[in-house]
């Protein structure tokens, strides 16, 4: 694909302006980083951060059924949700691995929003509107809608200085509401992607440069920044929260990737149920961990992990897994990765090495997430 075949933002010329630099990302031109990687990622830990996520897939489900078709698709409980309530799920196939992890707003009585993964669009919504076929409304509204997370400590004053209602600025955790900031129409979320806390507001293509001009003119005070992927990565890492086709996919099970959390297996039928209930009976093989370096060394994708000496089970060189992420933390000042192992191995303390680019770097398995916001 060439960058003219790419696929553009409504915000495009936003990113241009501010000196973004721009990388293929899902099909879309989207910035990686503007002042760069380190001083974005510090502004959302102490600051505030915005970013442009509007290559999201926004899908709506509307009908007396709505609830119903979502709660059939993912393994977490849609039809318990309040009105004015999110969750954090995934979607499987009928053998119970991961077509993606998602986000499910219920915006009213008959009234679903589903948040998918831009790079999974193609694949979940023709899943999603088969499923809703003779029994709702399904509208694939990604290519209509501007997607924006403004996240960090001062993302609450910012809100308020952008005019915000009291109503949304106190919303609570995964909740959502309908309101105006800057006077866009806009639905606003209390969710995230970077282990802070904060907001994303969907709104009109129309609207989205405003919106966006306006949060940075009235964040400024609050040390507000644009923030690109490649800080986005690392704030999410940081927190553990999995990047779809790196840690989770259709070779991964909730269980195995620490989300047997959002499997409720005590409600009705959904997709991938009995391969679940089998999975949970018989235990999982292997499981993903969070590990940092003990030697010097940065983790990639793809890197093997290997036994080291005195891995209990396992002769030193030995592949064990692979690392599905990794990078530099910038607020723990180390190297950190997640990948799986095997069952027996995925203790606190074990032992394994990294092997970068031929020679074995020793790391450690240590407790996730590696960091956790002060409440």
């Amino acid at each position: 694909m060439t960058a003219a075949d790419l696929k553009r933002t409504p915000l495009h010329d936003a990113h241009e302006a501010l000196g973004a630099r721009l990388v293929p990302f899902a099909g879309y031109a989207m910035p990686v980083q503007y002042a760069g990687i380190k001083k974005e990622h510090a502004a959302v830990r102490e600051r505030a951060g915005l970013f442009d996520v509007s290559h999201m897939g926004e899908l709506f489900l509307e009908g007396p059924e709505a609830l119903a078709v979502a709660d059939r698709l993912v393994t977490n409980d849609v039809a318990s949700l309040e009105v004015g309530q999110a969750l954090y799920t995934v979607c499987c196939n009928e053998g119970g691995t991961i077509l993606d992890d998602l986000i499910v707003y219920r915006l009213g009585d008959e009234k679903v929003l589903i948040v998918c993964n831009a790079s999974n669009r193609g694949k979940i919504g023709p899943h999603v509107a088969e499923h809703a076929e003779g029994h709702c409304r399904f509208e694939d509204a990604s290519d209509d809608t501007v997607l924006l997370a403004l996240q960090g400590p001062e993302a609450v004053a910012i809100m308020r200085a952008a005019g915000a209602a009291d109503a949304l600025v106190d919303l609570g955790f995964f909740r959502v509401a309908q309101g105006e900031v800057a006077g866009v129409s806009c639905t606003i979320a209390r969710t995230g992607y970077t282990g802070e806390d904060g907001f994303e507001l969907f709104c009109a293509n129309a609207d989205g440069p405003a919106l966006w001009n306006a949060l940075l003119e009235k964040g400024a005070p609050h040390g507000i920044t644009p923030v690109g992927l490649g800080a986005r990565d690392t704030l999410r890492l940081e927190a553990k929260l999995c990047l779809y086709g790196n840690d989770i996919d259709e070779t991964t099970n909730p269980y195995e990737a620490g989300l047997g959390w959002v499997v409720k297996l005590d409600r009705g039928d959904f997709v991938g149920k009995a391969a679940l209930q089998k999975v949970k009976a018989e235990g999982v093989d292997r499981k993903l961990v969070g590990f940092e370096m003990v030697e010097r060394g940065i983790a990639r994708h793809g890197y093997p992990i290997v036994a080291v000496e005195g891995t209990e089970g396992a002769d030193a060189g030995a592949k064990l897994g692979e690392v599905t992420s990794g990078s530099p933390a910038p607020t723990l000042g180390k190297n950190i990765g997640l990948g799986y192992v095997p069952k027996a191995l995925a203790k606190r303390g074990t032992r394994l090495g990294i092997e970068i680019r031929g020679k074995v770097a020793e790391a450690k398995i240590v407790k996730t997430p590696f960091y956790k916001r002060a409440k």
